[in-house]
């Protein structure tokens, strides 16, 4: 066990657990003043519902020993994190920390990708629907996943038995572009399918973003965060931190900029919105590739995510579907693109030690990338528009058109994030006469229960 590596994973791990607060920020930001909340606690739900799962099987089933040909790991070994206890030299170790740090390190991630789907689907779910959905899809797909696409395990005699993607196929993916972005990513499309869309979608000038400061300060926390994310990635206070942590810094600067001339360009200004999305989109498409390319390439990569997501979040106003936040657009295309750029341009002398096509490796690495990237692109894509469109045909996914007008903080969480002051005039504030009827609602929904 190294002392210096095991606080720096420590530390990386409280940095990505501070990016969903920050992504609640970014996405509450983006949101109408309505649905702030709601937006807010569907992060905040993730981290909850996801943290128990992963402490009693989620790690387990990530980690745990193969059973099914790199598929799965066993979710009874570990669980309750029964077996990766102990102190000093008698601690189980993942490389030179020990286990339980690892399991701290892993279920950040777990949390966080749960939490991105929930933009797309922004104003218009319940929130104990989206907590379904979060637990069922949690168990369904993204420990799986981890397990392809992590999971670099070998038994006693050397023999791999890890993931199928990462250690059988020799998929390049340091931090999650697969198993947090795609994943996610697909899955939010999914989901923005099955509920459908806004009231007003694409017409209701109400529908911009209600407070472009939290927006910036969400993009600069997940910033911060990353830095955990991609560099506490390599397990060690090493050069391949080092590097990943370079790597975080260039390519999401570089896509704040490659955005920002695309909006130039298209629009004629160049906005705070565009600004904190091209550095989200820049620190997706390096989070894959942070120790396949150098900084250089990480530049040229940095430029392009930020370039095509800025063109790719126009893509649901031409073919229909209501990605509110933008994950697809950001998420799916920018994790997309990081993944494949590493069939391209991965530098023999990384720390990944794999070479792209620019480097004389031909298509091959060019081909697994792919693989993998669809494979996980179709599997959580299916998964969670089955389950979506289950849940909805029993419980209900979406709120009443009523509640969306209201406003889903008033219909759902019976709080306003705003205090409007009261009285206008005789009046009262919309968002004051709604809190108000939905007080009495609950009233007499708690009354109905009494006397029955």
């Amino acid at each position: 066990m190294n002392a210096g590596d095991t606080a720096w994973v420590l530390v990386s791990a409280a940095l990505v657990l501070l990016m969903t607060p920050g992504l609640a920020f970014f996405y509450g930001g983006m949101t109408r003043a309505k649905g702030v909340l709601n937006m807010m606690m569907m992060s905040f739900g993730a981290i909850a519902l996801v943290t128990v799962l992963w402490v009693l099987f989620g790690y387990s089933m990530a980690f745990g020993t193969d059973i099914g040909g790199g598929l799965l790991g066993n979710p009874f070994e570990k669980l309750g994190l029964n077996g990766v206890l102990g102190t000093g030299d008698g601690a189980p170790l993942v490389g030179t920390i020990p286990e339980i740090a690892f399991v701290g390190f892993q279920a950040v991630f777990a949390i966080i990708t749960v939490a991105l789907i929930s933009g797309a689907i922004a104003d218009r779910a319940k929130f104990g629907a989206w907590m379904l959905f979060g637990g069922i899809w949690v168990v369904l797909v993204y420990f799986p996943v981890a397990h392809w696409v992590f999971d670099f395990n070998k038994d006693a005699n050397g023999n791999n038995i890890g993931g199928w993607i990462g250690q059988g196929l020799g998929v390049v993916d340091f931090a999650g572009g697969t198993a947090v972005h795609i994943n996610a990513g697909a899955a939010a499309l999914a989901l923005a399918l099955v509920l459908g869309k806004r009231l007003g979608f694409g017409k209701d000038p109400s529908h911009r973003p209600h407070n472009l400061p939290f927006v910036m300060l969400g993009a600069g926390l997940l910033w911060f965060g990353w830095f955990g994310f991609n560099a506490g990635s390599a397990l060690a206070a090493n050069a391949t931190a080092g590097l990943a942590w370079i790597n975080t810094l260039a390519a999401p600067a570089a896509a704040t900029l490659g955005w920002l001339i695309v909006e130039k360009i298209r629009d004629g200004h160049a906005t705070s919105l565009g600004a904190a999305s091209g550095a989200v989109a820049g620190l997706v498409a390096i989070t894959p590739a942070a120790a396949a390319i150098t900084p250089a390439w990480a530049l040229v990569l940095g430029i392009l995510a930020g370039a095509v997501c800025a063109l790719a979040v126009g893509l649901k106003y031409k073919l229909g579907y209501d990605d509110s936040l933008d994950v697809v657009g950001v998420h799916l295309v920018g994790g997309l693109i990081g993944t494949l750029f590493i069939g391209l341009a991965a530098n023999p002398e990384s720390p990944a030690a794999v070479s792209g096509l620019f480097s004389g490796g031909g298509f091959e690495l060019l081909g697994k990338q792919a693989l993998g990237s669809f494979v996980v692109l179709a599997y959580s894509f299916v998964v969670a528009f089955i389950v979506g469109w289950i849940i909805n045909k029993t419980m209900g996914f979406r709120i009443s058109e009523e509640h969306e007008v209201n406003g889903i903080d008033v219909s759902v969480h019976a709080e306003t994030a705003y205090e409007f002051g009261g009285r206008v005039g005789s009046a009262f504030h919309p968002l004051d006469e709604a809190l108000r009827s939905r007080h009495v609602e609950i009233q007499q929904e708690q009354q109905i229960k009494v006397e029955s």
